[in-house]
């Protein structure tokens, strides 16, 4: 069977048609397309959208509806991908000299780039839309979600391990007159940050989150879970739990996957966050395991969906000015991460999980959003 029948059939399962008239349909330019997705999956699916071999006006849409019929199982794997997956078994692709892989590729883009595309705080994660209006709103009600989580208090100390442009570092010293430190292995970001919360209780630090010293009633970190690795997990609970006071609370924020494994898709690896993954909830819990009580789990995963949705927005009106700096295949490849990203979660597939955990022995702390 050829392989545009093959992915012709394939496609139709999920409601898609090839050149049809629905706006998640898609238009495909060059027959390529076809032979380059079933060899490569979701790499070849990527980069021939990037080469602009095939369109789509509701790509988020698409993703969705791929995702929904899990047709990524349903392709058989090659030589390629089981080399890839094999690597990521053998090699702890997060270890230190790598770490700062991900912040030259993807965070130090450009902090004028992120500024017209994320809220006026600049973050960088999932936003809580429960009561809000607009990005702005949903950010904030996010990091204020965060705050009254670990039921921050003024004079409490508390240690963020990576910190995007320093947004729930400045929050949480303004808003709750909390003392932050911050460690964060992008460089701009940093320079961004320290200039953010210039004249607040609030300490940048441009080191890994592996180096973090000290003692503080809370510990937490807002999307850096993501870059760890599966072999780091319990590392990063090992900070955690020697970072925490034995009364403190510690919080996670994180995309998790709904199953484990070892890899993030190899185009997401190649183009957007090089060594990332997303941990299951059984890989946090054994990572946790003897050293913390899990308190609370709370999943806002549908808000990400809307989070990115406005990303989006706010990226392509804004692209005008950024088009002569980083041209169109960078385009291409942004609006497939951004709304391929809303897709995954509005399947499914991704979940954003809010944990909340102590030390064993400590007393269970009050609920402050019950």
């Amino acid at each position: 069977m050829k392989a545009k029948q093959i992915l012709q059939e394939l496609l139709s399962e999920a409601g898609v048609r090839v050149n049809g008239p629905d706006p998640w349909d898609i238009q495909v330019k060059d027959d390529r397309f076809y032979r380059r997705v079933l060899s490569e999956h979701a790499l070849g699916l990527g980069e021939s959208y990037m080469d602009g071999w095939w369109e789509c006006e509701d790509l988020d849409e698409f993703i969705n509806r791929v995702l929904k019929a899990r047709l990524d199982e349903k392709i058989k794997g090659n030589w390629k991908m089981a080399i890839y997956i094999l690597q990521t078994k053998l090699f702890n692709r997060q270890k230190r000299s790598r770490a700062a892989q991900v912040s030259e590729q993807h965070y130090d883009l450009g902090n004028d780039f992120y500024q017209v595309m994320l809220d006026k705080r600049m973050n960088y994660t999932c936003a809580y839309w429960k009561n809000a209006k607009n990005l702005d709103e949903a950010q904030e009600a996010k990091l204020d979600l965060v705050c009254k989580k670990i039921g921050l208090e003024k004079g409490m100390t508390v240690l963020e391990l990576g910190c995007g442009w320093g947004s729930f570092a400045r929050f949480a010293a303004e808003k709750y007159g909390a003392h932050v430190v911050a460690v964060n292995i992008s460089t701009k970001q940093v320079e961004f940050a320290r200039e953010y919360c210039k004249g607040l209780p609030v300490e940048i630090r441009h080191q890994d989150y592996r180096e973090a010293e000290g003692k503080y009633d809370r510990v937490i970190s807002i999307g850096i879970l993501e870059h760890v690795g599966y072999k780091n997990y319990r590392t990063y609970m090992e900070v955690a739990n020697r970072c925490l006071k034995d009364d403190g609370i510690a919080f996670i924020h994180t995309i998790g996957n709904n199953v484990s494994t070892t890899y993030v898709n190899a185009w997401t690896d190649k183009y957007i966050f090089p060594n990332g993954m997303l941990p299951s909830i059984a890989q946090i819990a054994r990572a946790a395991e003897g050293l913390f009580v899990i308190e609370d789990l709370h999943n806002i995963g549908p808000d990400y969906d809307k989070t990115l949705m406005a990303w989006y927005s706010n990226f392509e009106n804004s692209w005008p000015q950024f088009k002569d700096r980083y041209g169109e295949r960078f385009f291409r490849m942004w609006r497939f991460y951004l709304l391929s990203s809303a897709g995954g979660f509005r399947s499914r597939q991704h979940q954003l999980w809010q944990i909340v955990m102590t030390k064993p022995g400590r007393m269970q702390p009050a609920c402050r959003i019950c």
